[in-house]
């Protein structure tokens, strides 16, 4: 998580922001069995943007903000 939080200070984001992209780290860390992110690839993303979408019936633009959080 210090990893993505420098990253994301780095860009010059809003705190919300941050905020917001460490929950959806966490949750997609949460779904994958807590691996670590940098051990998935595009099929996990992949599963875990459809399981957005068809178990939690997220929005486009609420998907859109998972993956770029991923």
């Amino acid at each position: 998580m210090d990893q993505l939080r420098d990253k994301v200070r780095f860009k010059c984001y809003s705190l919300s922001t941050e905020s917001t992209y460490i929950s959806w780290i966490k949750q997609f860390i949460i779904f994958k069995d807590e691996r670590h992110p940098t051990e998935m690839g595009a099929a996990e993303v992949e599963k875990f943007l459809t399981y957005l979408v068809t178990r939690r019936h997220v929005s486009s633009p609420t998907q859109n903000q998972a993956l770029s959080a991923i």
